[in-house]
């Protein structure tokens, strides 16, 4: 399940497996239960009073003052289009809420939200939502079945990211006077129930009523009308693009809610946009915004020696919390649909010239490790070879994957002294012949036409070009010419949108449990979606024969098995130039800002369970 955080985002997937007890009963033999999880028993019973890692006396208060970089031009959260403000979202966000919501102390549990319960047949053919009679809009009508049936209709067919990521999704339909049926073109896909409770539940009769100034709304254009949603935040004021202030409502439907026990604690919430990163960490640091998540190594190291980090106006903390549930894939992709990129031996000349060790040294700070994987610092990381349930289900695409799977672990080239360089660059440019490239004076051509090999690398922030121009200069070594292009958030959105790159840098997120988005990353009916994640062109029947085991494996041991041999099969034809990342995350907030002693296992719980304590004097 990948959307439950944002932006990010966010991109979280999950296998359903036990539910607890029932809430109720519906028709017969049907049950209802509070909660759904993957593969995991779950916590919390039925009327559980919070999480445990909140803390239920924290005091309301105060405005939490928060930073982003770029620029927004919409409120809309159905559209892939246009910017959309922060704080408002896909899914849950502060305006907008969805039917279930995530503990983050649970690899994979789900919590009634909008929705006190859920119905799911034994072969998965369907779910079931029940909603709340408490909840309600912020103009006091109930949220209905009706309301739920629109939102996931207009986010299905509006958005190509949904599209694909509800495709087994053949209908939603009422029926019951608060209950909402989804029906699946599949059986045994039990991962659907549980991603059906993350898309952002939008008000029908607001969408199809009349603004301010008479005219008819459209839930398919971008709007700057501030938005209605039943979530604890309204938008207070704005200035388009610059920046927004939410309001605690006091008429929330759900402040008592116990999943909502302990949290949205801030009076107000506002967002400052910035279109310099460096711009950005100075209002940090003179007080302007209150949280700052850092990306980079060397300015964590050599940044943070000023007056209000020694004197304890500013904490830092490096938590591991975040990452113990997240496996990452940081890297620079190649686009497949540029011809120079189609050749395998091409794209794995391109990791032979990254000198990864010497980046560490000299700008890292020896803060980062080498990504090997496309599920990097999970369990889900194959290594080693292939053997037990993985071999079994490799052998199922045997004649269709690269042979070395089975004789030979993937491993990155190493550098680090100038002999090892001096081979991995003669390593590569071996490949690029074998390819049908040669050098000719100090450019590396086509052998049969004598183009030049040249391509642009497109960036989305200029703290990205620390790495791209010594990997520049790498590559020149060899005589390919790699262009920088750095170019602002809303261009490189709609760039990435419509594959208008040759290599771009990107950062895939993936949970513990990979399914149905797996598909959008990777799958054949996604490189040619334009809006997808596939962003560098993948189409291969073995991945997508991989992608099926992963959403239909019935057991965690088959999840694991499959997820192994379906990031082997990636790895194996370098699709990417794998990256660096840390495995701790690196925050630092003003001290006004206060957190519960313990955070949850799988997350830092910010802003939700966060407060400020000067809001209890």
């Amino acid at each position: 399940m990948a959307f439950a955080q944002l932006k990010f985002g966010v991109v979280v997937s999950l296998l359903l497996a036990a539910l607890l007890q029932p809430a109720g009963t519906h028709a017969e033999g049907e049950v209802w239960r509070h909660a759904v999880a993957l593969d995991n028993d779950i916590k919390y019973p039925p009327n559980f009073p919070h999480f445990d890692y909140v803390n239920p006396q924290a005091p309301k208060g105060g405005t939490l003052k928060l930073s982003s970089t770029g620029t927004f031009d919409s409120f809309n959260p159905i559209l892939d289009k246009g910017e959309t403000v922060p704080g408002i979202s896909y899914g849950k966000s502060l305006v907008y809420e969805t039917l279930t919501t995530r503990s983050e102390d649970e690899i994979n549990a789900a919590y009634g939200l909008l929705a006190e319960s859920v119905s799911i047949p034994d072969d998965v053919a369907s779910a079931t939502f029940r909603l709340r009679k408490e909840a309600k809009w912020a103009d006091g009508q109930p949220v209905t079945a009706e309301d739920v049936v629109f939102s996931f209709n207009r986010i299905k067919d509006l958005n190509p990211l949904f599209t694909n990521y509800y495709r087994h999704v053949v209908s939603a339909e009422k029926t019951g006077e608060r209950d909402v049926t989804f029906r699946f073109d599949e059986k045994g896909n039990r991962e659907l129930p549980m991603i059906l409770g993350e898309f952002a539940v939008i008000p029908k009769h607001w969408w199809e009523g009349r603004a301010a100034d008479g005219s008819t709304r459209d839930v398919g254009k971008t709007t700057l009308e501030p938005v209605m949603g039943s979530g604890p935040y309204k938008i207070a004021t704005f200035k388009a693009g610059s920046n927004i202030r939410y309001e605690l409502r006091d008429d929330y439907w759900g402040k008592d809610l116990n999943v909502n026990v302990g949290q949205n604690n801030f009076a107000a919430i506002e967002y400052t946009m910035f279109g310099d990163r460096d711009v950005e960490f100075e209002a940090f640091r003179s007080a302007n915004t209150d949280y700052w998540v850092e990306n980079k190594a060397a300015h964590w190291a050599t940044a943070f020696d000023f007056p209000a980090v020694r004197d304890g106006r500013i904490k830092r903390e490096e938590l591991v919390n975040p990452l113990r549930s997240t496996g990452i894939m940081q890297a620079m992709v190649p686009n497949m649909r540029r011809d120079m990129f189609k050749d395998q031996r091409v794209r794995e000349a391109l990791n032979y010239v990254f000198n990864f060790e010497e980046l560490n040294r000299t700008v890292f700070y020896g803060a980062y490790k080498r990504i090997d994987s496309y599920f990097w610092n999970t369990e889900l990381a194959s290594s080693g070879l292939p053997q037990g349930k993985e071999l079994e289900i490799l052998d199922t695409v045997r004649d269709k994957v690269p042979p070395e799977i089975f004789t030979e672990p993937y491993v990155n080239p190493v550098n680090g002294s100038p002999t090892a360089e001096r081979d991995n660059l003669r390593k590569a440019i071996g490949l690029l012949k074998e390819a049908g490239f040669e050098i000719r004076g100090s450019r590396m051509v086509d052998a049969k036409t004598g183009k030049p090999f040249n391509f642009e690398l497109l960036l989305s922030s200029p703290t990205l070009e620390v790495v791209a121009v010594p990997y520049q200069q790498m590559l020149r070594k060899i005589g390919i010419d790699m262009r920088v292009r750095t170019v602002d958030s809303a261009q490189y959105t709609n760039r990435l949108r419509n594959w208008d790159y040759d290599m771009t840098w990107v950062v895939w997120a993936q949970t513990l449990s990979p399914g149905n988005e797996q598909g959008d990353y990777w799958g054949s009916a996604a490189a040619g979606r334009q809006g997808s994640k596939n962003y560098a062109g993948i189409s291969d029947p073995a991945i997508d024969a991989l992608i099926q085991k992963v959403t239909f494996a019935k057991s965690r041991d088959d999840l694991v098995a499959a997820t192994h041999a379906l990031d082997r099969v990636l790895l194996a034809h370098h699709y990417v130039v794998p990256m660096y990342y840390s495995n701790t995350s690196r925050i630092a907030y003003a001290a006004k800002l206060q957190h519960p002693n313990e955070l949850p296992t799988y997350g830092t719980g910010f802003p939700d369970i966060w407060w400020d304590k000067t809001a209890a004097k």
